[in-house]
Order: structure tokens, then sequence, then C-alpha cells
């Protein structure tokens, strides 16, 4: 192995991916789940269709900085606007798949409801404006890569303070060397 494939190993397994998805409920009078994070490694995992969640995998952790929260609508933005995925691979399937190990606890991840615009800022890519109609004054209010970055800071502090003591746990029998950390 070399050491750049070391490096993205290591890299990896401090690496999350953050996605919008319909939302579900926990139970009777729970909170709305909406948004995830996972650890990136939960692409390898069995259970999420390959090589696609390898591929996306690769996308996400390459040239990324340990610690950080990539969005999937980032991944969208890199990608041409999402013209790029059909090389990559089947995100949609992937996203469902992810949805489908975390809700069965064949993971770890970080489950949130996002307020609307919150959310609606994670789904934009980082470069993108949210409109939404001020009810008070009945003038559109614009939001942008400011509020976008803001929502990020708010969901990294939260994982952070999750992941003190352990790390997102990606799930077993993970394809390649990505086991845990």
């Amino acid at each position: 192995m070399t050491q750049t494939q070391a490096d993205d190993q290591v890299r990896a397994r401090m690496m999350y991916l953050l996605f919008a998805h319909e939302p579900y409920y926990l139970g009777p009078g729970t909170m709305e789940i909406n948004t995830t994070v996972v650890a990136a490694t939960t692409l390898l995992h069995p259970h999420v269709l390959q090589p696609d969640g390898a591929r996306i995998h690769d996308l996400l952790i390459h040239g990324r900085r340990p610690g950080e929260i990539i969005p999937l609508s980032t991944l969208t933005h890199e990608l041409d606007g999402g013209a790029g995925w059909p090389d990559v691979g089947d995100w949609e399937r992937v996203i469902s798949d992810l949805v489908h190990l975390v809700r069965h606890g064949d993971c770890d991840a970080l489950s949130l409801g996002l307020p609307d615009l919150a959310r609606a800022l994670i789904c934009a890519g980082p470069h993108s404006q949210v409109r939404a109609l001020d009810s008070a004054s009945g003038k559109a209010v614009v939001y942008g890569a400011a509020e976008r970055a803001a929502v990020m800071t708010e969901i990294t502090k939260f994982l952070a303070a999750l992941v003190t003591e352990r790390d997102l746990w990606p799930g077993e029998g993970l394809l390649g060397d990505a086991g845990p950390p």
C-alpha cells in the first residue's frame, strides 16, 4: 500500500458525508429526521450499492481535511452541477442504502431534524442561494453561502461533541482496509 493510500484511509475514518432524505420518525411523538451524517467509510459497507459507494467514497475523501463534513450537494456541485454523477455512480440508490443502514442500526449516524431553511441551504450547492418569503413583510429574503456556512458550523459542533469519545461506527464487513480506527 502506498503512503497516499494509507493517508487516505486514515483521513477517511475521520470524514463525514451529510445528506438530506425523505423525512421519517423514530416513533410516535418524535421529531422528524430529514438529514443524516455518516462516517465516510460507511460508503464502503457491503449493503451499500457497490462499486458506486466506493467511488463516492473516493470522491468524498480526495483532497479533504480530517474532521470535515461534506454535504452531498457539494459533491454534486463539484460534479458539474450533477452532470458527472453518471460517471461516479447512482447517488440516489447509495443514499437510500445509507438511510436503510442507519434506520436498522447497522452503522452509527448523526440523525438530524433540520428546519426547512437549514435543510434547503444544505441541499443547495456551496455557492447557491435560497430565497424565502418573509411572512411579516411579504418580501423575499435571500440566504447564501454565509448562512450555509453557519448551518455547517452548528452541525460540525454537534458532531464534534458526539464523537469526542468514539467516532461514528461505519458498520461491519467494510470493503477494503477501512475497518475500525
